[in-house]
C-alpha cells in the first residue's frame, strides 16, 4: 500500500489547481506562479480599448530603422499610425476581423484580409498585427498554442507563439494593472523593439 503524506498530497493538489488555471492552449515552461498569472490575465483581458504611444525599432536583412507609433484600439477595430524611416513616410494601418486597409504616403490605399502579409509585400517587413493586439498587453493570443515563461512577479517574461518570440523586459503600472513598457519581438529574420511611452487603456463595461 502506498501512503501519501498529507503535506505531499496538499502540494500535489495545489499544483494541479494552478495548472488548471492556465488557458488550454498555454504551456507554462518556467518561473512564476500559475494562479497569480491567471489572476493577472483576468485583470488585463478586459482592457480591449486604448490609446498607446511609443517608439518602434526594426532590424531586418533588407532594411532597419526606427520611428514612432500611435495606436488607437476600440474593441475589434484598430488604427495604427507609424511615422519615421521605418514606414518610409507616414503609414496608417486600419482594420478589424473583417479585413484591413493600408495607407502609405504618396501611394494608393490597399486592402487585404491579412495585415501581416500585405505589410511584408509593401514595406518589406512583417508586423504580426492580429497577435500584437494581445502581445502588447502582455498576453498570449488565444487562438494558437503558446509557451510562457513568467518573471518573479508572475508576468510574462518570454512568450513563444506563431513563429515569434516576445521578450518583456519592463512593465509599468497603469490604472492598477501592470502593462508592458518595453518588449522585443524576434522571428522571420526580424527584430522589433517597442518602447511604450504612454498607455491610456479603457476597460469593457
Amino acid at each position: 500500500m502506498i501512503i501519501v503524506r498529507p503535506l505531499l498530497l496538499l502540494a500535489l493538489l495545489l499544483a494541479l489547481t494552478a495548472c488548471s488555471n492556465l488557458h488550454q492552449r498555454e504551456t507554462l515552461e518556467f518561473g512564476g506562479d500559475a494562479a497569480a498569472w491567471n489572476a493577472h490575465r483576468k485583470a488585463v483581458d478586459p482592457l480591449d480599448s486604448w490609446t498607446l504611444q511609443g517608439k518602434l525599432g526594426v532590424k531586418a536583412p533588407s532594411e532597419s530603422g526606427s520611428g514612432t507609433v500611435l495606436w488607437l484600439q476600440q474593441r475589434d477595430y484598430y488604427d495604427i499610425r507609424l511615422s519615421g524611416p521605418l514606414g518610409r513616410g507616414a503609414t496608417r494601418i486600419q482594420g478589424d476581423d473583417r479585413g484591413m486597409t493600408l495607407d502609405i504616403a504618396g501611394q494608393p490605399t490597399l486592402t487585404a484580409e491579412s495585415a501581416e502579409d500585405l505589410l511584408e509585400q509593401q514595406i518589406g517587413w512583417r508586423l504580426p498585427v492580429e497577435n500584437l493586439l494581445w502581445w502588447v498587453r502582455g498576453l498570449p493570443a488565444p487562438d494558437s498554442p503558446s509557451r510562457l515563461q513568467l518573471n518573479p512577479d508572475s508576468r510574462l517574461a518570454r512568450l513563444a507563439q506563431a513563429g515569434w518570440t516576445v521578450e518583456y523586459s519592463r512593465y509599468q503600472e497603469v490604472e492598477g494593472v501592470q502593462l508592458p513598457q518595453r518588449l522585443q519581438l524576434s522571428g522571420h529574420d526580424m527584430l522589433l523593439t517597442l518602447v511604450i511611452t504612454r498607455w491610456e487603456p479603457r476597460r469593457r463595461p
